[in-house]
């Protein structure tokens, strides 16, 4: 793998479906330059739940806990 998940489970299922809200409120609702953009700030909310991982928590250094549980161990 390139990435290491830095997105627990519980928060991949959460932007999964916050970025199908957006991608759909967007669409449907606004329509034009803004639903578009709407939608596509959805669609990355739904390719990081996907893949889990979140650039800006990289950026930031977010791990998740069990990489630090595992090291706490040896």
């Amino acid at each position: 793998m390139f990435y290491m998940k830095n997105v627990p489970g519980w928060e991949r299922l959460l932007r999964a479906v916050a970025g199908l809200l957006a991608i759909a409120f967007g669409v449907l609702a606004l329509g034009g330059a803004a639903g578009v953009g709407l939608a596509l700030g959805g669609a990355g909310l739904v390719a990081s739940g996907l893949f889990g991982f979140c650039p800006m928590c990289a950026l930031l250094g977010r791990r998740l806990d069990r990489a630090g549980r595992a090291d706490d161990a040896r």
